[in-house]
């Protein structure tokens, strides 16, 4: 009696177990990133953690001499617009001789080396200098005075005597017009 199934000839084309192969593999493959995709994207920062990731401080209510204080990252921003002599006192000092060597230029954006823009957070311990409020002491530098141990800043931010080992931080920022920053 002949064997009335036909078989396939393997110069026809797919046959049924290379389909049924292709599929399983293509449901294990959807099954698979359903598992993975929720995982990776739990990774991602939420929209809180993004809106704090960067922070605008409008510049233009600020007189030479001032300072104000604004928040970035959960940490103390000092913007201090600089006065010419405050300027030309920190163009005195030769970066040579300076523990952390900076020059005013490194620290500020060209075309706006009268804006200084520095964490609030002292190398040392992490103590907030004074300094950039109205009536707070100014250190011998005339710059920043870290309270707890010590520390004197010049009026770039830079370190010129205690034991806070580098100057203040300057973050990444940008002018995004003539009077607004954005840090971070």
């Amino acid at each position: 009696m002949a064997d009335t199934t036909a078989t396939a000839n393997p110069e026809d084309g797919v046959r049924r177990r290379d389909f049924l192969d292709i599929a399983a593999v293509s449901a294990a493959g959807i099954g698979g990133l359903a598992v993975v995709y929720p995982l990776v994207t739990q990774m991602a920062p939420s929209k809180d953690v993004l809106a704090a990731s960067s922070t605008e401080v409008d510049v233009s209510g600020i007189e030479p001499g001032q300072a104000i204080k604004a928040v970035f990252r959960k940490q103390p921003l000092f913007v201090k617009r600089l006065t010419a002599d405050e300027i030309a006192a920190a163009n005195a000092i030769p970066t040579g001789s300076l523990r952390d060597a900076e020059s005013l230029a490194d620290r500020t954006k060209e075309g706006n080396e009268d804006v200084l823009v520095t964490m609030g957070v002292c190398t040392h311990l992490g103590c907030v200098p004074l300094g950039a409020a109205e009536g707070e002491v100014k250190g011998e530098y005339g710059g920043y005075f870290c309270p707890c141990h010590g520390s004197h800043y010049d009026t770039a931010g830079r370190i010129m005597k205690g034991p806070a080992p580098t100057n203040l931080e300057v973050p990444e920022y940008e002018f995004i017009s003539e009077t607004v920053i954005r840090v971070g």
